[in-house]
């Protein structure tokens, strides 16, 4: 059971990369990562494979602005990996809340955790043109280089 203190770590540093995912600024603003997508919308499949080598296959993905991406997301290796989507800014800032606090488990609808040898699946809806990344914040990982891009085209 997780400490007051991880449980008050974990929700300020969800808090801080909640915007950036899933919150729009107006009726024509969404965030520059776009937000969570309906597996009725799925555009189409894109296969993510995980390693200990801390690398994601592909490490760069192209995408159209406004499909839904289904991300099966699999785990080739021995330890945990995690596949969340973000502006990279955020991603390096929770990378070191994540070296503070390494046990902080994520449930953000731009994150998925995946166990050795397993399976997951994250659903996302790009609506807007331009960059988005990701990367494995599990301590460690991200400054080994576990991270990739993705393009989103208009």
């Amino acid at each position: 059971m997780a400490s007051p203190f991880l449980k008050a770590a974990f929700a300020a540093a969800a808090f801080s990369l909640l915007p950036l995912a899933v919150a729009a600024h107006g009726p024509e603003q969404h965030s520059p990562v776009g937000e969570p997508g309906k597996a009725s919308a799925v555009s189409r499949t894109i296969m993510v494979s995980m390693s200990d080598a801390m690398r994601f296959a592909p490490a760069s993905i192209a995408v159209k602005r406004g499909e839904t991406i289904r991300f099966v997301v699999k785990n080739d290796g021995l330890e945990p990996h995690e596949f969340m989507l973000g502006e990279i800014k955020a991603l390096q800032e929770h990378a070191e809340v994540m070296r503070k606090h390494p046990t902080m488990v994520h449930d953000e609808p731009n994150a998925i955790t995946v166990a050795p040898a397993h399976t997951g699946e994250l659903i996302w809806h790009f609506t807007t043109a331009g960059r988005v990344d990701f990367a494995c914040l599990i301590p460690g990982h991200f400054e080994k280089g576990m991270k990739g891009d993705i393009r989103v085209g208009r």
